[in-house]
């Protein structure tokens, strides 16, 4: 299974860093596979640390995506990494094993703590489109124009007919970034 997650890392000096990633998990281990370059893979592999945030503002997810990571955070309670200060729940892991791969590597992470913040009340359609919109927008370079603009339109409708403010604003931001891809590919 896939957990759609925003990863907290930190580097050596302490610098943090918010990532948007599907995190598999694998009986108790969780599997965190970024693609290259990636500064989660970078933080992960110097500190061997992170935490695995999940959260129902996708707006968080949106925002990573498009350049606006000023997020609030907080200090985790066992691992020298920060977490989301407005997560539903975290999860503080340690890194166990890498197998390196020159597209994606693999990094099974141990599970440390667990602690949940407020209760899931569900994610509604419209924040199931943005989320699927945040992955395609963090794999323009990756996905075919049609196959992107397709299921763009899909999510879209979606996101219409059942989006709160929040939804609207992390859209906005996606589809900004959308049309600064298209203008700058000439499509």
């Amino acid at each position: 299974m896939i957990l759609e997650t925003l990863v907290t890392t930190r580097d050596r000096a302490g610098n943090p860093h918010i990532a948007p990633m599907g995190v598999h998990t694998e009986g108790e281990n969780l599997v965190i596979l970024p693609f290259r370059p990636s500064r989660t893979l970078d933080n992960l592999l110097a500190t061997e640390v992170a935490v695995v945030n999940a959260s129902d503002d996708v707006r968080v997810f949106a925002g990573c995506l498009t350049g606006r990571h000023d997020w609030p955070l907080t200090r985790a309670e066992r691992i020298d990494c920060p977490r989301l200060a407005e997560c539903l729940s975290h999860i503080e892991v340690v890194l166990t094993q890498v197998e390196d791969d020159p597209v994606r590597p693999r990094l099974t992470c141990r599970p440390l703590h667990t602690a949940m913040h407020r209760p899931f009340r569900g994610f509604n359609r419209a924040q199931h489109a943005v989320l699927e919109a945040a992955i395609l927008v963090s794999r323009l370079d990756r996905l075919p124009w049609d196959k992107i603009a397709a299921e763009w339109a899909v999510h879209k409708r979606a996101l219409e007919k059942t989006a709160g403010p929040r939804e609207r604003e992390a859209w906005e931001w996606l589809e900004e970034r959308l049309h600064q891809y298209r203008r700058e590919r000439g499509l």
